[in-house]
């Protein structure tokens, strides 16, 4: 059966690191209607390729035809669609929130139950630098709300797959296989990215 219900999907795209690329990108979504709700942007280990992490509302109609249309553009490398598999993904958070002398502390305790840090102090003001999920983003706007925000910036998702030990030992499992008795190696943190 054909899934048409209508959810976010996370896209991650590879495109040359041209100029005009992210208006084609941009335009090819506006051109049809559909409306991006988070754009992220950056430059690869290769400097001759960025990677977009896309996020769009749409039930399978809209994906299907949102992937078709970015593999046809010429500069597009290669189109995942993330949501289909196990993926990491986090956004960062700035938001300048009011704090005069009686909610100080409280608005501190709200950031370390998040993780905050506390990124500019003024006599009546914090900013405060949150990063994680999409629902802690949302959590701790809601928290800060009744103290009065002046301003907030969300970077959009940043979204990566799973290294391939994950993908490996859920094939294993789909094949009745035994998990190993030997633990998982650590992974060195400088060979992040370079997975696939």
């Amino acid at each position: 059966m054909q899934e048409t219900e209508a959810k976010k999907h996370t896209i991650a795209v590879l495109v040359e690191n041209k100029f005009g690329v992210l208006s084609r990108v941009a335009g090819l979504f506006s051109a049809r209607g559909y409306n991006i709700e988070s754009l992220s942007v950056g430059e690869t280990l290769d400097p001759t390729v960025s990677r977009m992490t896309l996020v769009v509302h749409g039930d399978a109609f809209v994906l299907e035809q949102v992937m078709k249309q970015l593999h046809k553009l010429i500069d597009v490398i290669k189109v995942t669609d993330l949501s289909e598999e196990d993926h990491v993904e986090r956004e960062m958070l700035l938001i300048r929130v009011n704090a005069e002398p009686g909610v100080r502390a409280e608005i501190l305790r709200v950031g370390d139950i998040f993780r905050a840090k506390v990124v500019d102090v003024t006599a009546t003001t914090y900013t405060l630098e949150v990063t994680g999920e999409e629902t802690k983003i949302d959590a701790i706007i809601e928290l800060l709300r009744p103290f009065g925000i002046q301003e907030l910036v969300r970077t959009g998702k940043v979204a990566i797959a799973r290294g391939p030990k994950t993908r490996l030992r859920k094939a294993d499992q789909k094949l009745g296989k035994p998990k190993s008795a030997l633990p998982p190696a650590p992974q060195d943190p400088r060979v992040v990215g370079f997975a696939d």
